[in-house]
């Protein structure tokens, strides 16, 4: 599985501006083949920075991801209001039971 923790530094402003399109991001994203998980989230003691989780079969089925139609969208809305940071870290992970399980 490929899990994506991505980090974008913005302003409360411009999240609630892109409301709509990181709902539509979200919603389109979770439809593709091989997404496991796509949640945005803001964080509550800064509340200027969103945080993307991202869980995908393959890094086939993310490589396709980055060549939908509503990935340009999210980028053109991002564009509009851009943030002042973005890092992405990518992960090759193995689901393990938890302790005490």
């Amino acid at each position: 599985m490929i899990v994506v923790n991505a980090v974008i530094e913005s302003s409360e402003e411009d999240i609630r501006m892109l409301k709509t399109a990181i709902a539509d991001m979200e919603a389109a994203s979770r439809q593709e083949a091989g997404c496991f998980d796509y949640t945005f989230s803001v964080e509550l003691n800064q509340p200027g920075t969103l945080r993307v989780t991202e869980c995908w079969e393959s890094m086939e089925a993310l490589n396709a991801h980055f060549n939908e139609p509503h990935m340009a969208l999210f980028q053109a809305a991002l564009a509009a209001h851009p943030p002042k940071s973005v890092a992405a870290k990518f992960y090759d992970a193995n689901e393990v039971v938890p302790p005490g399980f």
